[in-house]
């Protein structure tokens, strides 16, 4: 839980998380939404991996990144029992 909780610390990585909650997207296309470097978005999308928050699965020459919707809930579903006590 902790490393979702880090990874959804951080603002670019929230932007991220709408971005693909409307659709599934390339890093490329992540990254045209952003002003930085391709590398930058792409530790984002890494953490966010890492966090299991988002999947990703290769198609032909891209990776197509998805939300994870069931750990997006567990997680609130723990944070909101964080202040319930």
């Amino acid at each position: 839980m902790s490393k979702a909780f880090k990874a959804l610390s951080d603002k670019t990585r929230r932007e991220i998380l709408k971005l693909l909650n409307d659709k599934d997207m390339s890093a490329g296309e992540i990254a045209e939404q952003f002003d930085m470097s391709k590398p930058s978005i792409s530790k984002h999308l890494d953490i966010l991996r890492e966090a299991e928050l988002v999947s990703s699965e290769k198609k032909g020459q891209f990776i197509i990144y998805s939300i994870n919707i069931s750990v997006i809930q567990e997680v609130l579903g723990n944070f909101l029992e964080i202040f319930k006590k």
